[in-house]
C-alpha cells in the first residue's frame, strides 16, 4: 500500500466511515420500526415498507448481513488508518491512528446515526432497504453460513429462533397501545376500546338488576291489575311469573299486547299467547361472552340464574352496551334513581345502588372486587350492620349512614369532594 497516494487512503477511510454509519443506522432503524405501522404500510404497497417487512421476517439474516458489513468496513478502516499513521508519524502513528479512529467511528459511525435512526426510524430504514435487499441476495451464502453457526450456538441456550416472529399482543399490552395512541385515536374512542377489552373481566353479576329490584308480571294477579301495570310500565319488556319470581313463564314485550287494551274483556290466555320463552343466563358469565350470546340468540334480555336455577337478577343488552359506550344520558346524577344530589355537594345514595354503575357514571373509585351494591360494600367494610348516624371512611370517601332497614343499609350520604387517598392500614372511623 506504499504506492497508494496518501490522499486516496484518506478518501477510502472517509468512505468506509460513511459505510459504517450506514450499517449502524440501518440496524437501529429497522429494529426500531413500529411493526404494526410497518404491516399497514406494506399492505398499502409502500415499496420501502414492503422490503423492510420482508427483511424483518428473517431477523437473524438481517442482523447477520448488517454486522458482516459493519465489521468488515470497521476492520478495513482500522487497517487503512494504521497505514496512514505509519506513513505520517512512524511507529507512534499506530497509537495515534487507533485513538483518533475510535473517536471518529464512535461519534460519526455509531452514536450519531443510531440516534437519528432511533428518532426517525422510517426515514432511515426505508431508504436503506434499497441497498440491503440486493446486498443480502449477493452475500446470501456467506450470511447463511454465519447464521448457521450463530443459531446453533443460540439453540444450546434453549432459545427457539422461530419465536422471533411471535409478536401477538395480550389484552393488557393492547390496552397500553390504545392508551398511548395519543391524538391518533380520540380520547372518547380510546375509552370505548379499553372498555371492550375490560368486558372479559366483568360478569353479568356485576351489572344485572338484582332479584329484589325486578319488576315483573305475576299471572296470579287480577287481569285488571295486570293491565294497569302494563299501562304504567316504564319498561318495554317484562318477565312474567306465577306467584314467585323463580316460577318464570317467559318474557312479555308490551308492544305485543297493545291490542288487548282496546278490548273490553281480556282473558289471561290471550295475554299468555304473547309471552315469549324466557332466556336464562348462568351466573358468572363474562360480558364479552354474553354479548355474543345475545347476538346469536337474537335476544335483548336475559334472566341470570345460579347453579340451582333460582333467579338472581336480570341483564339486558343495553346494560352491556353502556359498559362500552357509557351512559345514554347527559346528567348522570339524574339518570340513577338511587342517587340524589344535595345542595351542599354531597349525595344521598340508596344502598341498592350498583357499585360499578356509581363508578362509571359519577367517576368515583369505589372497590369493585367484592360486594356488588353500595350497602354490601359498607357492611363488608364495617363487618356489622351499622346504626344510623355512623360515619366511616370508605375507600377514602367520607360516608355517613342515614337509614338502615331489614339488616341492610337503605340510604347513606357520601361526600366525594373531600376524598383523600385511602391507606392500606386505614381503619374504620366511627362517629355517632
Amino acid at each position: 500500500m506504499d504506492d497508494i497516494p496518501i490522499g486516496a487512503l484518506f478518501g477510502a477511510l472517509i468512505f468506509l466511515i460513511v459505510l459504517s454509519a450506514f450499517f449502524s443506522g440501518s440496524e437501529t432503524g429497522l429494529v426500531s420500526l413500529n411493526r404494526y405501522r410497518l404491516r399497514h404500510l406494506a399492505k398499502t404497497k409502500h415499496r420501502g415498507a414492503v422490503r423492510a417487512n420482508e427483511l424483518l421476517q428473517k431477523p437473524d439474516r438481517l442482523i447477520g448481513l448488517i454486522l458482516l458489513g459493519n465489521n468488515f468496513v470497521n476492520i478495513l478502516a482500522s487497517s487503512i488508518a494504521t497505514v496512514i499513521g505509519l506513513r505520517l508519524y512512524g511507529d507512534a502513528g499506530i497509537a495515534i491512528a487507533a485513538g483518533l479512529l475510535t473517536l471518529v467511528i464512535l461519534i460519526f459511525s455509531e452514536v450519531t446515526p443510531k440516534t437519528l435512526a432511533l428518532l426517525q426510524p422510517e426515514r432511515f430504514a426505508f431508504p436503506a432497504t434499497f441497498f440491503l435487499a440486493p446486498l443480502l441476495k449477493l452475500l446470501y451464502p456467506l450470511v447463511w453460513l454465519i447464521n448457521l453457526v450463530a443459531n446453533s450456538i443460540i439453540r444450546l441456550f434453549g432459545v427457539n429462533i422461530n419465536d422471533a416472529n411471535n409478536q401477538e399482543l395480550s389484552s393488557d399490552e393492547l390496552r397500553m397501545v390504545v392508551n398511548e395512541a395519543g391524538a391518533m385515536i380520540p380520547r372518547r374512542h380510546q375509552k370505548m376500546l379499553t372498555n371492550i377489552l375490560d368486558l372479559e373481566k366483568v360478569t353479568v353479576d356485576d351489572i344485572m338488576v338484582p332479584r329484589n329490584e325486578l319488576i315483573g308480571v305475576d299471572l296470579d294477579d287480577d287481569m285488571d291489575d295486570i293491565l294497569n301495570q302494563l299501562t304504567h310500565s316504564q319498561h318495554t319488556r317484562l318477565p312474567v311469573f306465577k306467584g314467585d319470581i323463580n316460577n318464570i313463564v317467559g318474557i312479555l314485550h308490551i308492544k305485543n299486547v297493545l291490542d288487548l287494551f282496546k278490548k273490553p274483556d281480556v282473558a289471561k290466555k290471550q295475554l299468555e299467547q304473547s309471552i315469549r320463552e324466557a332466556y336464562f343466563v348462568p351466573e358468572g358469565t363474562p360480558l364479552h361472552t354474553q354479548l355474543l350470546h345475545f347476538q346469536h340468540e337474537k335476544r335483548r334480555i336475559g334472566l341470570v340464574v345460579d347453579e340451582y336455577g333460582d333467579v338472581m337478577g336480570l341483564v339486558t343488552l343495553e346494560d352491556i352496551l353502556e359498559e362500552i359506550v357509557g351512559e345514554f344520558t347527559t346528567d348522570p346524577a339524574m339518570h340513577i334513581r338511587e342517587i340524589h344530589r344535595q345542595d351542599d355537594g354531597t349525595f344521598l345514595v340508596d344502598g341498592s345502588a350498583n357499585i360499578r354503575e356509581l363508578n362509571r357514571i359519577m367517576q368515583w373509585e369505589l372497590p369493585t372486587d367484592g360486594p356488588k351494591t353500595f350497602s354490601g360494600l359498607i357492611t363488608e367494610h364495617m363487618e356489622s350492620i351499622p346504626e344510623p348516624g355512623t360515619s366511616l371512611m370508605l375507600a377514602g370517601y367520607p360516608v355517613e349512614i342515614v337509614q338502615t332497614k331489614d339488616n341492610i343499609v337503605k340510604t347513606a350520604q357520601i361526600n366525594p369532594a373531600i376524598r383523600r387517598p385511602p391507606k392500606d392500614d386505614e381503619s374504620t372511623s366511627l362517629a355517632d
